[in-house]
């Protein structure tokens, strides 16, 4: 990062700086929602992070399917069709996981929300 922001930083003050940015928002869930704050947010971060494999193993396979880039090294016929079927498999799954986790939690508020008795 420094390169691209011509910042010169003591490695220290780097590391305590990026550690700070990542734990502010963490401790501001866990002191304001507690223990299920922090669980929920646990498990949307995990689902940000598979969601993430897909924008990876789609540049992956094409690149190794691709006969001017990979030479003799290409990937063969029957490799390439289950190279293509396991990443399709890798995002619907994590389709299905991101819908079923925003439903879990569009759900619960929708209850909350409801007439009281």
């Amino acid at each position: 990062m420094e390169g691209f922001l011509n910042i010169r930083l003591r490695p220290w003050v780097r590391r305590l700086l990026t550690r700070l940015i990542a734990i502010v928002p963490a401790a501001i869930v866990a002191l304001m929602y507690g223990e299920k704050g922090t669980g929920q947010l646990l498990i949307f971060s995990q689902v940000v992070l598979s969601l993430q494999l897909g924008f990876a193993v789609v540049p992956l396979v094409m690149f190794t399917c691709d006969k001017k880039k990979m030479g003799n090294f290409v990937n063969s016929t029957w490799l390439a069709v289950l190279s293509w079927i396991v990443t399709a498999l890798i995002i619907a799954l994590n389709v299905y996981l991101l819908l079923d986790t925003v439903k879990g939690c569009i759900a619960p508020a929708a209850a909350a929300g409801g007439p009281h008795v």
